[in-house]
């Protein structure tokens, strides 16, 4: 196991202040914002400096009914090599649902949303990350993530389900504790029983952030400080287990680097004291150790190539120079197992369900609460709003005051099917479509901003109707 240390979490807005800030381990980068071929400047500076990179994907939706896109696959791996991480990181989620799997639409959610404590979904998400596992060059954690609405009919605790993921699989795990805190809030789960069921000896690091309750409801936010509920969530699992590595995340409303480096410093505290406190009580985990029966994670079959840890690290056909190779276990490897289609088929079309209630405005599935399925809708659309706004910041600057209400009218009823950047495009010939903005000269500038980007014309009439079609199927 990686000992990382204290490490915070690298964004761009905040680049020159993680470089200077004293006592930083490490870094994480959002693997999606960040090219292998043309690396940031600053994490080239960190890593000259000896500071480790790990990578961390937003994106593969390994909880998703679908086998992994092999696609994604390669660009996290190629990034885990560019950067020469020890392991790399995602989350038990889906992100899209929908498509050949289940004959809808597909749809991308923009944001991680839960995946059902059940047997289907459990047998899924294995297979799932078994084929993650085989396609990437080192160690996959998986991150618990925070959620508001709860699937009917789960069969296991949030605890149960990641230990038997980890004993099937292998996995390491991502613990953030900012998360058992939302879903304590949120869902009425308690995290010391969470952390009670886990498998600690796979703990690879663990994540703390910040928050804010309004109307009862914990929102995630990791805009704010690190409240004391989520230290002392931290301090409990410190309590049992030495984690290899802690990290500070923070992305929206950034402090003065002060202020960050005061929470670090409150961080390394809190596990320094929940250690002492601990005393030879609690476990560390055994470096190098399998964290189960299994391992798949750290077994390489007898025909395959070793297993490549670091800058060398391979993608496919066999190592790079200078690569250091860890010694594969002896031990057979059993047939893996696979999911059943059906139950993939079940997963889908429940998935795309939840999905299209909460992004396309159709009827709430049976079971779930209605209530929080709006609240969870609502704050779907303000995030693609506000991630629009920041991946094409003119639409803002065109529509002024008017850009967050009609993007929340537009987002409505009507769910992303591609990225971000898509998003932006469609929402700006919706408008224009329907004659909008009213002001001429606000108007003639959105058109320029869409065709120098669509490399298109306005639809016209018939192209109009075709959509209006395809949009109304998307309901049903």
């Amino acid at each position: 196991m990686t000992e990382l240390g204290t490490g915070i979490g690298w964004r761009p807005e905040i680049a020159e202040a993680v470089e200077a800030l004293p006592g930083v381990d490490w870094v994480e980068v959002v693997a999606e914002n960040i090219c292998a071929g043309h690396l940031p400047d600053s994490l080239t500076r960190l890593r000259a400096r000896g500071v480790t990179v790990v990578p961390h994907g937003v994106s593969l939706g390994l909880g998703g009914a679908d086998r992994p896109d092999p696609a994604r696959l390669a660009a996290l791996a190629e990034k885990a090599v560019a950067l020469g991480a020890p392991l790399v990181s995602e989350h038990i989620a889906f992100v899209r649902a929908g498509g050949p799997l289940t004959a809808t639409p597909q749809l991308e959610a923009g944001h991680l949303l839960p995946v059902p404590r059940t047997r289907d979904a459990l047998d899924v998400l294995c297979e799932n990350v078994r084929i993650a596992q085989d396609a990437l060059p080192v160690p996959l954690a998986l991150e618990n993530i925070a959620a508001l609405i709860s699937w009917p009919g789960e069969e296991m605790t949030e605890g149960r389900f990641l230990a038997e993921l980890v004993e099937r699989t292998g996995v390491r795990l991502l613990v953030d504790v900012a998360n058992l805190h939302t879903n304590h809030v949120n869902r009425g789960e308690d995290p010391a029983k969470a952390l009670s069921e886990l498998p600690v000896e796979a703990i690879a690091y663990v994540h703390v952030a910040g928050g804010v309750e309004r109307d009862g409801v914990w929102h995630d936010t990791h805009a704010h400080p690190v409240p004391g509920a989520v230290l002392d969530v931290l301090a409990d699992l410190a309590s049992r287990v030495a984690p290899p590595g802690v990290l500070l995340e923070r992305d929206d409303d950034f402090p003065p680097a002060e202020e960050l480096a005061e929470e670090l410093r409150v961080i390394r505290g809190t596990v320094t004291g929940a250690r002492r406190g601990a005393g030879s009580n609690a476990r560390a985990p055994r470096v190098g150790a399998a964290p189960t029966r299994s391992a798949r994670a750290e077994r390489v079959p007898a025909a395959r190539q070793p297993l490549l840890i670091g800058a060398g690290a391979r993608v496919s056909g066999g190592p790079m120079p200078g690569a250091a190779v860890v010694a594969a276990p002896t031990a057979p490897e059993t047939a893996p197992e696979t999911a059943p289609e059906d139950a993939r088929q079940r997963l889908g079309l429940a998935q795309a369900s939840l999905l299209s209630a909460l992004a396309a405005g159709t009827p709430v599935p049976e079971g779930f609460d209605s209530r929080r399925i709006g609240v969870q809708s609502r704050a779907l659309a303000a995030k693609r709003a506000g991630v629009v706004a920041k991946v094409a910041p003119e639409l803002p600057e065109i529509l002024g005051k008017g850009f967050r209400p009609e993007f929340l009218s537009y987002a409505r009823s009507r769910p992303m099917t591609g990225g971000y950047r898509r998003d932006a495009l469609d929402f700006a010939e919706h408008l224009l479509v329907a004659g909008r903005p009213e002001d001429p000269a606000a108007r003639r500038l959105l058109t320029e901003w869409w065709q120098d980007r669509s490399g298109n014309r306005p639809p016209g009439r018939a192209a109009r109707l075709v959509r209006a079609a395809r949009h109304a199927l998307v309901r049903r």
